[in-house]
C-alpha cells in the first residue's frame, strides 16, 4: 500500500506562504504572467493568419494597378491627340473672339499703292508688321503716308529700308501700332 501511496512535494508551502505578503504578490505575478502569455499567443496566432489574408489582398492590388497601368498605356494617345485638340480649340476660341485679321489686312490693302507688293505681314496683340518691295522710295512714303490717315492705326514707323542687289527694288519693313479706338487684335 505504500507504493500506492504516492507522495507529492510541493516547494511552495500552501498554508503559510499564501497568507505571507510576499505568497500572494508571486501567486498573483504568476496567474497574471499565465494570462499574458495566452493573450501574446493569441496576438501572434492572429498576425500569422492575417498575413495570408494581407497577402491575398496584396497580389489583387497588384493585378489592379497593372490592369490600371495597360488602360493608361492604351488611352495616351487618345489623351495626347484630346489635349492638343483643346488646346487648339483654346487658341482658335481666343482669335474668334478678336475681330477679324481680315478686317485690318482690308484697311491695309485699301491703303496700299498698286506699284507696293506685300511678301509678309505679321498680326500680334496690338502690333501689325509689314514686310514688301516697291520699286521706289515715293511709292513707300506714299504707302506710309496713306497708313498714317487710317485713324484706327496709333502709329505707323518704318523700321527698315533697303535697295535689293540683283533688282531695283525698295525692301521695306513697317510697323504699326494699333489705337485704343481702334481695330484691336
Amino acid at each position: 500500500m505504500a507504493a500506492q501511496r504516492q507522495r507529492q512535494i510541493n516547494l511552495l508551502p500552501q498554508e503559510e506562504f499564501e497568507a505571507s505578503t510576499f505568497g500572494r504578490i508571486l501567486k498573483w505575478l504568476l496567474s497574471t504572467f499565465r494570462i499574458l502569455v495566452i493573450a501574446t499567443e493569441m496576438i501572434v496566432m492572429i498576425a500569422f493568419l492575417s498575413r495570408f489574408w494581407l497577402d491575398s489582398r496584396r497580389s489583387d492590388l497588384d493585378d489592379e494597378i497593372k490592369t490600371k497601368q495597360a488602360v493608361l498605356a492604351a488611352t495616351s494617345d487618345f489623351e495626347k491627340q484630346f489635349r492638343l485638340i483643346q488646346k487648339q480649340l483654346k487658341i482658335f476660341s481666343s482669335l474668334s473672339s478678336q475681330p477679324a485679321a481680315t478686317d485690318i489686312l482690308n484697311t491695309i490693302t485699301q491703303y496700299q499703292p498698286s506699284s507696293v507688293i506685300l511678301t509678309a505681314v505679321t498680326l500680334s496683340n496690338d502690333t501689325i508688321q509689314i514686310k514688301g518691295v516697291a520699286p521706289t522710295e515715293v511709292e513707300v512714303g506714299q504707302f506710309i503716308t496713306n497708313l498714317s490717315s487710317e485713324k484706327s492705326f496709333k502709329s505707323v514707323t518704318l523700321t527698315q529700308a533697303e535697295t535689293q542687289s540683283e533688282s531695283s527694288l525698295i525692301e521695306f519693313n513697317l510697323k504699326i501700332i494699333l489705337g485704343p479706338k481702334g481695330v484691336q487684335l
